[in-house]
């Protein structure tokens, strides 16, 4: 049965089976990964951090949710339409009458009206704080209107400061919008700070770039701050109390305390053992030809993930009973954050997914079917582990680590790939499927990271944090920070990308490599830049 869009869906109970209202929810959220599930305007569920599945069995569709926050599964009735959101008519265990839930492509739901009042307010507050702070200065084309050309979004203030021949760029970022939103505030004062210097026609001479954000979410913006190209400017950054208009400046020469520990490795071939049995199970379920090409990566000594380019889409996790020291294997299925355990019933349904994605998820798909767009990065990724040094002979084809969880101060963070050059220099590999206005800043985070894990130590000569935590065994890591490569197809490769670029530190060494289209059928270079020879 094909999917039906969910943009056109309005599935009633009557009309609708349980695997057709299960297929609905499943085309939704892979439509759109930052979905929030609301109940009464209210947040439930943050997709991106939470779990689901859906079953069918018994003649009825069960959806299952959790968080860190909280649990909940309803049976399914109904599904309706309505402009960008999805509404679902759910009902409770033992109860008769229907209750309504909402799913929304993004956690902010501000109306336009009031997310315009939001962004007019701080502007104006913006500008009192300013005229106050740096009261030798004038200000001049304060503004938040949408300039699609630079790159710039109604989210960001930006302003210049004058005085006589010299200025200062300045960008703020209000409370009210997201973290995600505020974390790109920097990549938006670089641009904002290049557009001025390029079109001051020699009037002023602007000092470098003032970035405000809220109070207490400055340490992304530091962290990579101290890594700006100090001869292109000086950086200044500012948390700014709604509340009570006060301005206070954050120290920058730092990128703070990025005390960091890692997940220790683990043996991989080990894990792939434990789970035979699961794996086998699964294995045996999927249509003739699909075997060949699932990809097998252990995601912890004690869970396996199986995957078609890039798209896990089962897992099994090795560990022991309730109320025993027997082993066994739990057996879950479902794509992106769709987490279904495999059971007798449930066989089924997880046929008629391996056989979707068989159909869907191939080099010759369609564009416009969500199996095939969704995890594009992971795609990526899947192709390049295993011809890594084609792409860029300077790196080795192994080890390479993706994934790697590692902490710093209680965040969370993931490290993208990591491996080593020939020469046993760290390295860095950033993807990018799609264009991202923010990739060369997020892919620095990475790079942070990997550069406080590898001067970690103990003593001088000692191992490093990644060595100790069993990472790159039996290889001489060279001393030298890390490289930083971004892999991304020549057309998604965002034009204001090389401008934040040519601001980073000049003692980051980093390449853009960039890929044909086609790169799902064969992997080619089309381009190649680098940063100037690094300096120590």
């Amino acid at each position: 049965m094909a999917t039906r869009s969910a943009s056109s869906l309005n599935l009633a109970k009557a009309e609708a089976g349980p695997l057709e209202l299960a297929r609905a929810l499943e085309a939704f959220l892979a439509e759109h990964p930052r979905a929030a599930l609301l109940d009464d305007g209210r947040v439930l569920f943050d997709m991106p951090a939470s779990h689901y599945s859906l079953s069918t069995e018994h003649g009825r569709c069960v959806l299952h949710l959790w968080s860190e926050e909280r649990n909940l599964m309803r049976t399914v009735v109904g599904l309706e339409q309505r402009k960008d959101a999805l509404r679902i008519l759910v009902r409770k265990l033992g109860s008769p009458r229907p209750q309504s839930l909402q799913l929304v492509p993004d956690r902010d739901q501000r109306t336009p009206t009031a997310r315009s009042m939001a962004r007019s307010n701080y502007l104006a507050l913006l500008e009192r704080v300013l005229t106050r702070a740096f009261n030798d200065y004038k200000i001049r084309s304060l503004r938040s209107a949408m300039d699609l050309e630079h790159s710039f979004g109604p989210a960001y203030a930006r302003a210049m400061l004058v005085r006589g021949q010299q200025s200062w760029a300045v960008l703020g970022v209000g409370a009210a919008e997201t973290q995600a939103t505020i974390d790109g505030a920097l990549t938006l004062g670089i641009l904002w700070l290049a557009h001025n210097r390029q079109n001051s026609g020699g009037r002023t001479v602007c000092r470098g770039l003032k970035l405000i954000v809220p109070r207490g979410a400055a340490d992304t913006a530091r962290a990579r701050m101290a890594w700006l190209h100090p001869g292109l400017g000086a950086w200044e950054l500012y948390e700014l109390s709604e509340a009570d208009e006060e301005l206070a400046q954050i120290d920058t020469s730092s990128e703070g305390n990025l005390k960091m520990r890692l997940v220790h490795a683990f043996d991989t071939r080990a894990a792939l053992d434990r789970a035979q049995a699961g794996i086998r199970r699964l294995m045996d379920l999927l249509p003739d030809g699909m075997k060949d090409l699932v990809l097998l990566r252990a995601r912890g000594p004690h869970e396996v993930a199986l995957s078609l380019y890039g798209l896990e889409f089962a897992r099994v996790r090795h560990g022991f009973t309730p109320n025993s020291f027997a082993r066994q294997d739990t057996v879950t299925f479902g794509a992106g954050v769709h987490e279904t355990p495999l059971e007798e019933a449930s066989e089924g349904w997880f046929a008629d997914l391996a056989g979707r994605l068989f159909t869907h998820r191939s080099p010759t798909g369609k564009a416009g079917d969500p199996l095939f767009r969704l995890q594009a990065e992971g795609w990526l990724e899947s192709l390049l582990r295993q011809e890594l040094p084609q792409i860029e002979p300077a790196l080795v084809s192994s080890p390479i680590y993706s994934q790697v969880p590692a902490f710093a101060a209680g965040d969370r963070g993931m490290l993208d790939l990591l491996t080593v050059t020939r020469g046993g220099r760290l390295a860095v590999v950033e993807l990018k499927a799609d264009e991202d206005l923010h990739l060369p800043l997020q892919a620095l985070d990475y790079w942070i990271r990997v550069r406080s894990l590898s001067e970690q130590r103990t003593e001088e000569n000692a191992p490093n944090e990644l060595q100790r935590s069993g990472y790159f065994p039996g290889i001489q890591l060279l001393r030298e920070s890390p490289l930083l490569y971004y892999i991304v197809p020549a057309l998604r490769v965002h034009p204001s990308m090389e401008t934040v670029l040519s601001h980073l530190s000049p003692r980051i060494g980093w390449s853009l490599i960039a890929l044909n289209e086609g790169w799902r059928t064969a992997r080619q270079v089309v381009f190649r830049r680098h940063a100037r020879s690094p300096q120590p």
